[in-house]
């Protein structure tokens, strides 16, 4: 073992980062933009399917390889919505990750069905395809596989158990802008795609989400749903044609501004994810060397991997039994601070629904709250902007926790 590793921060030697590490400015913002969108704000453009929305709404969905883009207010109007649009209602059931952030299986309760949480895969933390098909019922209508912070779920696998039992698809990829899987955009694989542009996604308005599709029909009913009921051709305050009878339709609109905002930010994210990739690559280098830990696997078919973080997993020997939090405070003192993920919907303090209101199957998610909770932690993908140099450390702080994992231990006697 080097000198350099040779002693943990949180026992007096050196830390990996002597000054704490300056996490990267997010979100992205430049002149450019902060000048458009004084010409659109002096415009008075701002809403009602206007230009810049459509705009931006059609080179999303063709840069994700989608023939249809509806633009909205957040990423969880956008499953709600896609929801409605697919006829699911009381009665039905939709299967979803247990590792995901509650507003997949919140948009299912929105529209009176149930929840099926199922469990994840231990390599990519995402829908476990076989999981899916055994947690199916006649109730069953739809599945919602999540390509999770920095993987995507097996798409070929869960199609195929779709197509199988009648079901439709919904891809939350709020996660994932950019992603391509087997060449081709993630949300353009399932019936429907719903991505999200919250402040701390890849490409971030504040707020916003979009849906993506190829079904003319499914378009047509999503932007209806989201329109209070106006067809797509049809300008403010000239209603032609009524939307389907019984169809719920609401104002999930969002705004041009938030259109402009994305515009660049979607011109540059080809390079973006580049150089993440590039830094993850160099940390998944450095981790050969530290026993205990891995990365979150990439998707299967990954041909350009999105973020919205990288998640490393301390469950293999030395680490498997040294408790999460004393994992946390030794990599943290190395001068980087390390976050949680946010577990299974089922245990967040924030998920209030009653018990009855959801289903899990027989044997519960067990890799969901081992390996995605009680053994991950979270870099948010901001920090993979940094430079090569900065990268490697990063890769050999986990590095020299691994390697000193005896003496983190025996220096808590408490544990």
């Amino acid at each position: 073992m080097s000198q350099a590793l040779n002693t943990l921060a949180l026992h007096g030697g050196q830390a990996i980062f002597p000054t704490p590490l300056k996490r990267p400015d997010w979100p992205a913002v430049d002149q450019d933009t902060a000048d458009q969108l004084r010409e659109l704000y002096l415009s008075r453009d701002w809403s009602f399917n206007c230009p810049t929305e459509q705009e931006f709404s059609k080179q999303y969905a063709a840069d994700h390889d989608a023939k249809h883009g509806i633009f909205m207010a957040n990423g969880t109007v956008t499953l709600e919505s896609a929801l409605t649009a697919l006829g699911v209602g009381p009665g039905d059931e939709v299967i979803v990750p247990a590792l995901t952030w509650m507003a997949t299986a919140m948009a299912v309760h929105y529209v009176g069905a149930t929840p099926v949480f199922v469990d994840v895969e231990s390599s990519t933390l995402c829908l476990d395809p076989a999981k899916t098909e055994e947690a199916i019922t006649p109730k069953t209508r739809v599945i919602i596989p999540v390509h999770i912070f920095g993987s995507m779920a097996d798409l070929e696998a869960i199609l195929v158990i779709a197509k199988k039992h009648k079901l439709s698809v919904i891809e939350d990829c709020a996660h994932m802008q950019g992603g391509k899987w087997d060449g081709k955009g993630v949300g353009s694989w399932g019936d429907i795609g719903s991505f999200s542009f919250q402040q701390s996604k890849t490409l971030s308005s504040g707020e916003g989400g979009i849906c993506l599709t190829n079904d003319d029909k499914l378009s047509e009913l999503i932007f209806r749903v989201k329109h209070i009921g106006y067809d797509m051709g049809q300008k403010q305050g000239e209603a032609a044609t009524a939307p389907p009878e019984g169809l719920i339709c609401h104002n999930f609109r969002a705004t041009a501004f938030q259109a402009l905002i994305l515009k660049k930010q979607l011109a540059d994210l080809p390079e973006l994810l580049k150089r993440y990739n590039k830094n993850r690559q160099i940390i998944e280098e450095q981790l050969t060397a530290a026993p205990g830990f891995r990365l979150q696997a990439c998707g299967r078919k990954a041909a350009l991997q999105g973020y919205y973080g990288l998640v490393f997993i301390a469950d293999q020997e030395p680490l498997a039994n040294v408790p999460r939090a004393l994992l946390k405070e030794a990599l943290d003192a190395e001068g980087l601070t390390i976050a949680a993920t946010y577990g299974p919907v089922y245990n967040h303090m924030l998920y209030n629904m009653p018990k009855d209101s959801y289903r899990m199957p027989q044997g519960g998610c067990p890799v969901a709250e081992h390996q995605g909770t009680a053994r991950a932690f979270f870099l948010p993908h901001q920090w993979l902007q940094v430079d090569e140099e900065s990268a490697a450390k990063i890769g050999q702080m986990f590095v020299k926790v691994a390697l000193n994992a005896q003496a983190l231990m025996a220096a808590t006697p408490s544990v």
